[in-house]
């Protein structure tokens, strides 16, 4: 096997690897938004099963929240991108 050979042969496995590691962050991402979704709504719930007066103001702490769960499965997505991209 001659360098030539061997260089294209570490690119090409490179790149493959780059694709899993997308397939990875993607993954990754969604799930943690997903599970910090599900548990900050079960909070929700209770804290207004527990004190229907505060309805408003836990909804309004609970819609930050999820931006920010959601800000996290974004920046998942923007790294697979880029990792896909770089082939």
């Amino acid at each position: 096997m001659t360098v030539e050979q061997a260089a294209a042969t570490a690119v090409t496995q490179g790149a493959e690897l780059a694709k899993l590691g997308a397939g990875i962050a993607i993954g990754f991402g969604a799930i943690g938004a997903g599970l910090g979704l599900g548990i900050a709504t079960k909070g929700l719930m209770d804290a207004i099963s527990r004190q229907p007066e505060i309805a408003g103001k836990a909804v309004a702490f609970f819609i930050i929240g999820a931006g920010l769960a959601e800000a996290c499965a974004i920046y998942g997505l923007l790294i697979a991108l880029l990792l896909f991209t770089k082939v």
